[in-house]
């Protein structure tokens, strides 16, 4: 597949260094010449100094016989105009566009991006990510990560293990054999920074971070297992009143109008906007940082703070500080990935990563085959993927202990219709079923051809 992707900052660089590991042609296109120096120098693909939305920068980057362009520049007309063009001088099938500014994406001017005006396949909002993505942590409590698939039917569940997990130290085909009522799987275990596939003579370790796919309705008991049984939280502060803080609250008080929910915002202005949006939640005016604000914000009666501000060490401290006040848990907004490391000794329980929720949606639209969902994992080491299983699968038909799947890749769950099937090695997938599958880097590109409609078939 040809790929042209536009601007090559943290979410360009990422979703450039995907595609091409997975031997796709990929073009970057930014404006910075040090910023080309970098990806040409680190990454197997053709980097290109201009500016994205000219037709002869896009001609010179291969447009005219592109099957996608990815417009993630910095600026959002760039992003619009670039895949305008693509569409009307050089016919490119699949235009994406990352779009921050919410004026463009108010429902009033939905029509323009239809076909008819700006031809835009996808549209990005990261404020919107970031803060859906939030929110299923909320919607959780004791997992750092939280995916849902299978409208919800099934979830994948990242925890932490510590002294109080009554399971470390135990084989996990033992799990199966001593909790055979309990529908989880565990597809993922990271260990000192090393994300593995487990086999079933691997055992879970105190400090491992792991990553399970379980039935919805199996979630809490699964937890409980695991060492945590924090409850749901009712009180929640929200730290940054901007897009994402807003969206955030707004769709808190919509899915769970019984949460108490008070938002602080610096900006005066900003606040007093926020305030006329919601309509139970507090809008406190002041800094997070300030003792004084944390206590007004009832920081120890409250179970999660929740920091989306605009700066990482704003949302670092208000964090450690609501925690010290007595605020249960904390849920943080994270930049800079070089923070990533420090962040679970300093007592933060869940990291929202704005990069990693967009590469996340765009990949899932540039995924081929009858992929249905894609999540990606630790910057890009592993995937989850959510696919429909055709008649030419090789899973198809056969008991999964007969499948020879590729190392680095394992089944998690199992949709048909509206029940859901945890796999086990008598379990047999059917035409139209939906997997859900946890798989390395290394080996995204094999699940792909196994989703996708061989020309042999027709034949």
């Amino acid at each position: 597949m040809k790929v042209i992707v536009c601007g090559a900052g943290q979410v360009g660089y990422n979703i450039a260094r995907q595609l091409s590991g997975e031997h796709n042609d990929v073009t970057v296109i930014d404006q910075s010449p040090e910023l080309v120096r970098r990806i040409n120098d680190n990454l197997d693909v053709h980097g290109l100094v201009g500016f994205a939305s000219q037709p002869d920068v896009l001609e010179a980057a291969g447009a005219a016989d592109a099957d996608m362009i990815i417009a993630v520049t910095f600026a959002d007309e760039v992003n619009m105009v670039a895949c305008q063009v693509a569409h009307s001088l050089f016919n490119v099938p699949t235009k994406i566009a990352r779009v921050r500014a919410q004026s463009y994406l108010r429902p009033i001017w939905r029509d323009l991006f239809s076909r008819d005006h700006m031809p835009i396949d996808v549209i990005i909002s990261p404020e919107m990510e970031v803060a859906r993505s939030a929110k299923r942590r909320l919607e959780v409590p004791g997992a750092f990560d939280m995916i849902p698939f299978g409208d919800d039917k099934l979830r994948l569940i990242g925890v932490r293990l510590t002294d109080e997990c009554p399971i470390v130290d135990t084989p996990l085909r033992q799990l199966t054999e001593l909790f055979p009522d309990l529908n989880i799987v565990v597809v993922g275990i990271d260990r000192g920074g090393q994300l593995l596939v487990p086999t079933g003579d691997d055992q879970m370790l105190v400090g491992d971070e792991v990553f399970f796919v379980s039935d919805k309705d199996h979630v809490s008991r699964a937890l409980s297992l695991f060492g945590h049984e924090e409850k749901e939280a009712r009180r929640i502060i929200i730290v940054g009143g901007g897009n994402i803080g807003l969206f955030l609250a707004e769709s808190m008080e919509r899915d769970h109008p019984s949460v108490r929910i008070k938002v602080v915002e610096l900006n005066r202005e900003r606040a007093e906007y926020v305030a006329e949006r919601l309509e139970r939640s507090v809008v406190i005016n002041g800094d997070a940082l300030d003792s004084d604000i944390l206590i007004e914000a009832n920081a120890a009666n409250t179970e999660t703070v929740v920091a989306v501000a605009d700066d990482d060490e704003v949302n670092i401290l208000a964090s450690l500080l609501a925690k010290r006040y007595g605020c249960q848990r904390a849920v943080t907004l994270i930049n800079n990935a070089g923070y990533g490391p420090l962040l679970t000794s300093l007592g933060i329980d869940a990291v929202v990563n704005p990069r990693a929720s967009t590469v996340s949606t765009i990949l899932q639209h540039v995924r081929r085959g009858r992929i249905r969902a894609v999540h990606s994992l630790r910057d890009g080491v592993a995937e989850v993927i959510e696919a429909e299983a055709l008649e030419t699968s090789p899973l198809v038909g056969v008991p999964l202990r007969d499948v020879n799947l590729p190392a680095g890749m394992i089944i998690g769950g199992v949709l048909r219709d509206d029940s859901v099937i945890i796999p086990r090695g008598d379990t047999v997938v059917q035409v139209k079923d939906r997997v859900v599958i946890f798989a390395l880097a290394d080996v995204v590109k094999r699940v792909e051809k196994m989703f996708s409609v061989r020309l042999d078939f027709f034949i």
